[in-house]
């Protein structure tokens, strides 16, 4: 006997990924319901690269009761208004968005990195899904962090369009072509021309001059991994359309060698290292898509502290920053509370 599962934001770029992991990680659903707007209703979408079709159902009149579980990517004022409803009718929620992340009574999941966190869904029946630069950070600082304890993170981020969504997709898009038959390049949906080009700013500005999105990485990862590390952020877009890649620099407590650091990550699940110190020998945001795994590269010692280590880490951001996690989050919540008969 399978679950009865509910994919809120359907028609999206993750709504779809989450669709298509759940087939191809052959995920336990007697039904799946592919949920979005009044606008999508009643179109039908296919599942991953199979010939099954759903019918998009409307939100606005979806019943919660008798479904078991409801993966949200439909953003936050989506989930505000639907998620606790869903949560209230017996349907856990996994939420993609940021609403419910610092929320003390939502566990925030990563489940290779903090899988015992998720006993404590049952306070709202919900469970957060991290922000999608975070996940595939932590993926990769936690093996390392029980190795040799980390006391600070310094990372940049060069993070694909995709994360804001198919209109900023198409964006690039066009303002590449734009570029190439001489036309003007006119953002919209970013602040400046992203084609050929790079933007040090990902979503609102805080007093302390910060984006919130770096304020996520830093406020999320304390969550997720350790309250004690210091953690500071610089959130890049970059002209990439799929694949998140972070330069991070860490700093150990204790001594830690660039040879020690690769012999744990070459074993630590969800990493994948390629690390080969030759031409092309290590992994780029074009290589990833598509892929499960968070990959590190250019695993080597900073001398401009004391036990430090730096590093490359890449991975799809449609896949390990949101669908797929929170498909993780659902198989994890299947293992240790929903079992089925």
């Amino acid at each position: 006997m399978g679950y009865r599962i509910v994919v809120v934001g359907a028609t999206g770029n993750v709504g779809r990924e989450i669709l298509a992991i759940l087939d191809e990680r052959k995920f336990p659903a007697d039904e799946i319901a592919a949920v979005a707007s009044s606008r999508s209703a009643g179109e039908r979408i296919t599942i991953g690269e199979s010939d099954k079709e759903l019918k998009v159902r409307n939100i606005e009149h979806f019943d919660w009761a008798g479904w078991d579980i409801a993966l949200f990517a439909a953003g936050s004022e989506v989930s505000k208004k639907y998620a606790s409803a869903a949560a209230k009718a017996g349907c856990t929620v996994i939420d993609n968005s940021s609403l419910f992340r610092m929320d003390p009574d939502v566990p925030l999941i990563v489940p290779e990195v903090n899988p015992e966190a998720i006993d404590g869904y049952k306070a709202k029946n919900i469970i957060a899904n991290p922000n999608c630069s975070t996940a595939q950070m932590v993926v990769a600082l936690k093996p390392l962090h029980d190795n040799s304890k980390i006391k600070r993170v310094v990372v940049a981020t060069y993070q694909a369009v995709s994360g804001a969504g198919k209109s900023a997709m198409d964006e690039l898009f066009q303002q590449s072509r734009d570029i190439f038959v001489g036309d003007p390049a006119s953002p919209e949906i970013f602040t400046k021309q992203i084609a050929f080009n790079v933007i040090p700013h990902i979503d609102s500005f805080l007093e302390d001059g910060s984006t919130k999105e770096e304020w996520k990485m830093v406020a999320e990862t304390k969550k997720i991994l350790d309250p004690k590390i210091k953690v500071a952020a610089t959130c890049v877009r970059v002209p990439v359309f799929v694949g998140h890649s972070e330069a991070i620099n860490i700093e150990f407590e204790d001594e830690i060698t660039a040879e020690e650091a690769q012999d744990i990550l070459r074993e630590s699940p969800g990493i994948m290292l390629v690390d080969k110190r030759e031409d092309g020998g290590y992994v780029t945001p074009v290589e990833c898509v598509g892929d499960y795994a968070t990959f590190v590269s250019r695993v080597r010692e900073d001398s401009t502290v004391d036990n430090g280590i730096q590093l490359w880490c890449v991975s799809d951001n449609l896949r390990k920053g949101a669908a797929l996690n929170a498909v993780q989050i659902a198989e994890l919540l299947g293992r240790r509370h929903l079992q089925k008969a």
